[in-house]
Order: C-alpha cells, then structure tokens, then sequence
C-alpha cells in the first residue's frame, strides 16, 4: 500500500526527516509530490489522486469547504517564517529592518525565489517588492523559480557575485548550499500556518489520518523544529 502526499514545498524536508516513522505509523510507503502552495492545490481541484495534502491553514479550510477535504481530519503542523538567504559561503547581510532589507536587495545582482503568482512566499516578496518601491530597478534581476526548494537550489549554484533569494525558512534549511539570513523584517514579516489534512478521495483514509497526526505530533516536535517549524504555543 501506497499514500499520496500532495504538499507545499514548506514541508518537503520535514517529510524527509520523518520518512521512517510515517511508514512505521501507517504502514505504508510515501510518494510525495512538492511544490508552490498554488499548484498543489490544483492538483487536487483537477482531480489528481491524494490521500494526504500539507498547505496553509487558509487554503486547507477552503478546501475543507469546496468538500475536497474530509472536516474534522486538518491537523495543525506549525508556523512558517518568510525569510531571506544567501549562498553558503557568501557574507550575510543585516535585513533586520526595512531600511537594511532595502539595501540588502538592492546591492544583489540577481535574486532568487518562487513563482510571484502560486507560492506563498513567493506571492508575499511581490509584494515586498512592491512596498519598497524596488519592482522597476530590480527587475532584471529577479529570478523566479517553480517553487521555494527550486529557487534555493538554484541560488546554491548561482554564478552572480552577489546572489540572494527570498523563500520561507524550511525550504531554506532543507537545501545545502544556502544559509538563512534572517526573517523578513516588520512590516514586511510573514508567519504562515501550515496544516495537514485527508483528502475526501483518499483511499486509505485510516492511514492517511494516521500520517496527518504524525505530522503534527508532540514526538514529531524536536524535528519540526529542526526543520524550521515554530511551535504554535
């Protein structure tokens, strides 16, 4: 027996870590597909099989409502920092505030991050962008990617002198060859809450529930920590 994970890319290192114990708690194999938030979640409004979906809270409740998620199955995983990186090795800039987020941005040559239209971080650094008024000087620098671990890998081998990408803190932990920099500074800070639940086509549904509440258990806490997950307490 087999579950299907459909996630957002935000859990993609934390699955990996807990790979072992959800084949012992469920008994079955994971085949997980991971990426943006957005294209998750028209995998499965475009029917493709999923016992198992990992986004934010918010579209896990709309899915809940469209009948695509079983009620009562969301399992809350833990909170998401939005955050900046830079290649390992590179010297890491200060952006505790606007004003060093603006001069860190500004003094890269290409920056790194996914796609401004389905993931969640990289619809919020749009917006970033767009708050501090560096859209039009940037453009030509900017590099958006399929999905968070796709920007981080492909900032990891960035040939520019000066690289740095923006993407949530576990896609950043999960990808050697990048460091965390920092969390988005206030007012530009984005916190997601991130949430498992069982698909209304799940064939496993027992299983899949089993999985769910790994994901979000007490025993699981040290590694979501690890992972880049902050508690909800």
């Amino acid at each position: 027996m087999q579950l299907i994970l459909l996630s957002g890319g935000a859990a993609e290192g934390l699955v990996a870590e807990l790979h072992p114990e959800l084949q012992i708690a469920t008994g079955c194999g994971i085949a997980g597909t991971f990426g943006a938030v957005g294209a998750m979640r028209e995998q499965l409004l475009s029917g493709a099989p999923a016992d198992v979906i990992v986004l934010t809270s918010s579209l896990i409740a709309e899915l809940t409502r469209s009948g695509h998620v079983r009620p009562g199955s969301a399992v809350d995983i833990g909170l998401v920092h939005t955050g900046l990186a830079v290649r390992a090795g590179d010297a890491t800039p200060p952006v505790g505030d606007a004003r060093a987020l603006h001069s860190a941005l500004l003094a890269a040559d290409a920056i790194y991050f996914p796609d401004p239209k389905l993931a969640t971080a990289g619809i919020h650094f749009a917006k970033v962008l767009d708050g501090l008024a560096l859209t039009d000087a940037l453009r030509l620098r900017l590099r958006p990617a399929p999905n968070g671990i796709a920007a981080m890998r492909a900032l990891a081998a960035a040939s520019e002198p000066r690289p740095i990408g923006c993407t949530q803190a576990t896609e950043i932990l999960h990808m050697p060859g990048v460091t965390f920099a920092g969390p988005l500074p206030k007012p530009f800070e984005l916190v997601s809450l991130y949430t498992a639940a069982v698909c209304t086509r799940s064939r496993l549904p027992s299983e899949a529930a089993r999985l769910a509440a790994l994901l979000g258990s007490d025993a699981a806490r040290p590694k979501r920590e690890r992972a880049g997950f902050g508690s909800l307490a």
